[in-house]
Formats: C-alpha cells, sequence, structure tokens
C-alpha cells in the first residue's frame, strides 16, 4: 500500500474551497446563511438562520416564503434593487417570525445564475440586530426625554423643527406655564418644586393624545405640540386642558396658544404661542387661561 501524503492530511479544513470546511463552516456559523429562488422560495438555510427565523426545521422554513416574513411589497422592491445593484450589502429589514414576534436584521446577498440552467438565485447572510436596535432605541429615548418629567425636552424639540414637511402642513401648540413657581419654589424648597414639576407633566400627558407630543422648555415650562391641527381645533384643546386644570389641575397655570399660519415653520409658531403667553399673565383675554394660587398654599393633588 502507498504511503499517505503528509501535506494533504495537515491541509485539512484549512481551505474554504473544500466542500467539507465550507459545509462545517456554515453549519456552525452564528449568522444565518440562506439560499432563495427567484420568485422567494426558501431553498436551503443554516441552523442559526432557523433560530432567527423562529422555525425548528428546514422543512418547516421552506413551506414559507421570504414574503410571509417581509411582506410581498419589501421583497418586490428588493429584488429590484439586487438587479440594478448586482448585490445588497447590509440592508436593514423588519421581520415577523411565525409566532408574531418582530426581528431586526441586517441582510447582505447577491444573485447568482447557473450557467448550465440559467436559474437565477440568492445567497445571503443575515445578522440578527434586534439587540442593538432596541439598545438605540433606549439610548435615544434617554436622549430626548427629560429626566425629572418623563416629558420630551429641548433635543426633542429641535428634530421637530427640522422635520420636513409639505408647504400645506398644518400645525398648533400651546404654551404652559406654572403661576408663582419661583416664589413656590423659594419657600417650599426644590423637592417640592419638583413634585409640582412631575405632577404638572403627568396632568398635561393625561390630558392629550399620545402623538401630541408634551416637551418641557425648561424650569416650569411646557409645551404641547399639534399635528395637523387647525387653530379652531387648537384652540378647543387648549379650552379642554382649561375645563381640566378647574378641576383637577395639580396646582395653578397659565397657557396661551397659536396656529400655524401662512408658511411660517413651527419655530415661529411656538415663538407666537410664547408671547401669547406673556401678555396672558398681564390681562385675561379671549384664546387664554389663567388660574392663580398664592404660592403660600399647598400643591393639590
Amino acid at each position: 500500500m502507498g504511503e499517505k501524503n503528509p501535506s494533504a492530511t495537515k491541509s485539512r479544513f484549512k481551505s474554504l474551497s473544500d466542500p467539507e470546511t465550507l459545509s462545517r463552516f456554515a453549519q456552525n456559523l452564528g449568522e444565518g446563511i440562506y439560499i432563495t429562488s427567484e420568485d422567494g422560495e426558501i431553498l436551503d438555510a443554516n441552523p442559526a438562520f432557523l433560530e432567527i427565523f423562529g422555525v425548528a426545521t428546514l422543512e418547516e422554513l421552506q413551506s414559507y416564503r421570504v414574503s410571509d416574513f417581509i411582506g410581498a411589497g419589501i421583497r418586490k422592491r428588493e429584488v429590484e434593487l439586487l438587479e440594478q445593484a448586482g448585490s445588497i450589502r447590509n440592508r436593514e429589514l423588519r421581520i415577523t417570525r411565525p409566532d408574531g414576534e418582530i426581528r431586526t436584521v441586517l441582510d447582505t446577498w447577491y444573485s447568482h445564475k447557473d450557467p448550465e440552467t440559467q436559474e437565477t438565485v440568492f445567497h445571503g447572510i443575515v445578522f440578527d440586530i434586534t439587540s442593538r436596535k432596541a439598545l438605540e432605541t433606549q439610548l435615544l429615548e434617554h436622549s430626548i426625554r427629560d429626566p425629572l418629567t418623563g416629558c420630551y425636552n429641548r433635543r426633542y424639540l429641535s428634530a421637530l423643527y427640522n422635520a420636513q414637511r409639505q408647504t400645506q402642513s398644518r400645525w398648533g401648540c400651546i404654551y404652559v406655564d406654572v403661576d408663582h413657581f419661583k416664589q413656590y419654589n423659594d419657600i417650599h424648597g426644590h423637592a417640592a418644586g419638583d413634585t409640582v414639576l412631575m405632577r404638572m407633566s403627568r396632568f398635561l400627558m393625561r390630558h392629550v393624545r399620545a402623538e401630541e407630543p408634551v416637551i418641557r422648555m425648561g424650569g416650569d415650562e411646557f409645551l404641547v405640540a399639534l399635528f395637523d391641527t387647525s387653530l379652531y381645533e387648537t384652540e378647543m384643546i387648549a379650552r379642554r386642558l382649561e375645563a381640566a386644570g378647574q378641576e383637577s389641575g395639580p396646582v395653578s397655570f397659565t397657557i396661551g396658544w397659536a396656529a400655524r399660519q401662512d408658511e411660517e415653520n413651527l419655530e415661529e409658531t411656538v415663538n407666537r404661542a410664547d408671547r401669547q403667553l406673556i401678555q396672558v399673565r398681564v390681562v385675561t383675554r379671549p384664546g387664554s387661561y389663567t388660574r392663580r394660587t398664592p404660592p403660600e398654599s399647598p400643591v393639590e393633588g
């Protein structure tokens, strides 16, 4: 019998050209690897892909199509982009697993045409970044929230200022200022003042819709931003706050409001609401509300 070639033995599993090496590599990789047909049929995938997509076996996975996980419209757009570029790298996608859980993945894939059959298949790899996206969302929330009251902060307002909007967009805003807050703070202390601000923020968030952000402007001033809202609707919301304040407000406050005029930007509308509040503090007039409580009085609620 001939002697074994030592160099051949030593080179085993050291080359990606070796079929068994590639097979083991694909099966043990922590990222999902897949092959699909042009029409979205899932042809093959490794164990990591099965785990990411929430299925137990390849046979079960093959009972689904790609569009079952990301939607037919998204799949169509992705294929069109792939056909234009030849490959797509690090495309962020949200997938919905059979159990209803939503995960976010980075998808890198390319097309390959069989020279014999002329059939096109797609080879790809997905990275599960769900935890990373959750952390990013958490960090973003911390950066745009006021730590004391839980309201949005001025950084969030800056993002609203910079957002692109259509020329005909409508919006309104309501400025809210706690009455005699500085005096109350001086008399009762900062801890009591913080309690006032927390109760006031909860009051405002409870009496506006979830899509109407409450923003702490600083100190004892708050802003309620209203979108797709006319002057009449802005006033109605302000009146609703007025009624709620009279019935169950945690402390007396003054409000002023404004709605978009002509083609002014959001910041200009906010500034007009602020000026309206300042005028209200001098003279109560239609389109305004004020209720006074002496600073020596205990805070209600």
